[in-house]
């Protein structure tokens, strides 16, 4: 949505991103795509990898189109977030970057739920770690 969005990460992101830095460098993105950006005399930036490179991983991991998608994380998240019980439905959707769809409750409604969501972080990371591991 072009607007800033700030995230809490859980330690098994930080160590995932601290990997990546080993293979990525300096750079000012954690994942560069392959085009560029500039050509018209502007210094050249890499661009940021796109849904369509996330689709494509998730086709070649042997997901299909009608199982798996970059966007379809999201819902996922948001389902098992709320049937867990844990976390208001208020951080769950900040943790999403929604806006809430009343404007008066929008215009005074403007923490950011922090603590919250970073327990959220935590539980989620872990979730996943426990879906992993366990047997098919």
């Amino acid at each position: 949505m072009r607007r800033e969005h700030k995230v809490p990460l859980p330690a098994q992101a930080v160590a995932i991103l601290r990997d990546l830095h080993r293979i990525t460098g300096r750079g000012k993105l954690v994942l560069p795509g392959y085009g560029i950006s500039g050509g018209d005399g502007r210094k050249i930036e890499p661009k940021p990898i796109s849904e369509n490179t996330i689709n494509g991983a998730l086709r070649r991991m042997g997901f299909g189109q009608d199982e798996m998608s970059a966007h379809g994380f999201r819902p996922s998240s948001s389902t098992m977030l709320n049937e867990s019980g844990q976390f208001a439905p208020d951080a769950i959707e900040a943790a999403l970057a929604h806006q809430d769809t009343n404007a008066v409750r929008r215009a005074y409604a403007r923490g950011q739920l922090w603590e919250e969501r970073f327990r959220m972080a935590a539980w989620w990371a872990d979730e996943l770690d426990r879906l992993r591991k366990a047997p098919a």
